[in-house]
């Protein structure tokens, strides 16, 4: 499995970007997954469903399964929070893991980058990061990628990653 991931200020694009490469991935024949670390207690049950019942209830792991798909709902209650090592081992394998956040993970990424965002860049403090996509041009020695061509970035995680 080759991992590769996303960072950037929240505003910046990375989740649009991630959406526009995906396709081009799975186009190739490339089984893609993806990791997204949340900076905030999330959801993705609803109030009143019988799975946030039962989580609500006390259960450590809820999980939902019907034709189309199934999820698993794993609560921490108090427990620290996973490495990305022992959350990625507990995925099916894959081609490509694409991973969004983790900014202080070691793992080759790409800086989605937006000076309107007004944050400074990531890349400085951050050897992980391989090269900087940008709606504009950026001072940096990593290679820049336009942030508006997918296709172009597409490939040179493909080229990083040895997929190409």
């Amino acid at each position: 499995m080759k991992i590769f991931g996303f960072a950037g200020w929240s505003g910046s694009g990375k989740t649009t970007l991630i959406e526009q490469l995906i396709p081009l991935f799975v186009e190739r024949g490339l089984r893609v997954s993806l990791v997204k670390h949340a900076h905030h207690s999330f959801d993705v049950d609803q109030p009143g469903k019988d799975s946030y019942r039962h989580r609500h209830a006390g259960c450590s792991e809820v999980l939902v399964t019907s034709s189309r798909r199934w999820v698993l709902v794993h609560e921490l209650r108090g427990a620290p929070e996973p490495s990305f090592a022992d959350l990625a081992a507990r995925l099916s394998p894959c081609d490509l893991l694409l991973v969004e956040g983790f900014k202080r993970g070691q793992l080759p990424k790409l800086e989605v980058y937006r000076a309107a965002v007004g944050e400074p860049l990531l890349h400085p403090h951050d050897p992980g990061i391989v090269a900087v996509a940008s709606d504009a041009p950026v001072d940096t020695k990593l290679p820049q990628l336009p942030l508006n061509d997918p296709g172009t970035i597409a490939a040179f995680v493909l080229r990083h990653v040895g997929l190409s």
